[in-house]
């Protein structure tokens, strides 16, 4: 099953939340260009080395993609997911978040895995930290999403915190499976994913805490039924 959207409007233009999928769009088509070697080179250098660490690498990890499976994916949750999210952090609180989840993401799979010389890319990490913020801030939305089963297909609405979820846990069991893999092995990168969903999970509890001054000073009054903040 894959979502195709949630059931929450915007109240505001998400234009950080396009940017970003703009500037991994302009990011992929640069590597799609590429000869094999040269993108190979390419990932090696703009990519997270956990061996070779260096925090510029996590900034420019972030958008860089594996395929188009992987980047179509990617930038699909973060459209369904980080419209919300945006709305609730504002803007450059939200790019702040971003940017420190895929830190985190990054972080946590190097510590997995030291010693490996396989690059990490992708927005996932990123993007696991949107969907853990909205796992906490919307507990009572819906994601419609695309079931199949064996010839049969269907859209479902699933209560967001089901769908994440099981998400979350499957990421956080293929992790515990993936340690006795070889570093030099590649594959998903799951302890990224984890690290990345429990940074914005926390991030969004301490947003549900703290927030309230922040949406009076910016004028709203929790009037908005689609507000999660606590009473």
């Amino acid at each position: 099953m894959f979502p195709v959207a949630d059931v929450i409007p915007s109240r505001k233009t998400p234009v950080v939340t396009i940017g970003l999928i703009g500037l991994n769009a302009l990011a992929f088509l640069f590597e799609l260009q590429l000869p094999e070697q040269e993108l190979q080179q390419f990932a090696q250098a703009y990519g997270v080395v956990p061996a070779d660490f260096s925090w510029a690498s996590v900034v420019t990890s972030m958008f860089l993609h594996g395929g188009w499976l992987h980047f179509l994916g990617n930038m699909l949750y973060l459209w369904i997911f980080g419209d919300n999210v945006e709305d609730q952090l504002g803007h450059g609180r939200y790019l702040i978040f971003y940017v420190v989840c895929g830190a985190a993401a990054a972080v946590g799979q190097s510590i997995t895995q030291p010693h490996s010389i396989v690059p990490m890319i992708g927005a996932s990490g990123a993007i696991a930290g949107v969907m853990g913020a909205y796992f906490v801030l919307f507990p009572h939305s819906r994601v419609l999403t695309a079931v199949f089963i064996f010839v049969f297909f269907d859209l479902i609405e699933i209560p967001a915190v089901f769908f994440l979820g099981i998400w979350f846990l499957m990421q956080f069991f293929s992790g515990i499976g993936s340690l006795g893999a070889a570093e030099a092995a590649g594959g998903v990168a799951f302890w990224a994913h984890v690290g990345g969903f429990v940074v914005g999970a926390l991030s969004g509890a301490l947003w549900r805490s703290v927030g309230r001054g922040f949406h009076e000073s910016d004028g709203s009054h929790g009037s908005d039924p689609r507000n999660p903040r606590p009473l």
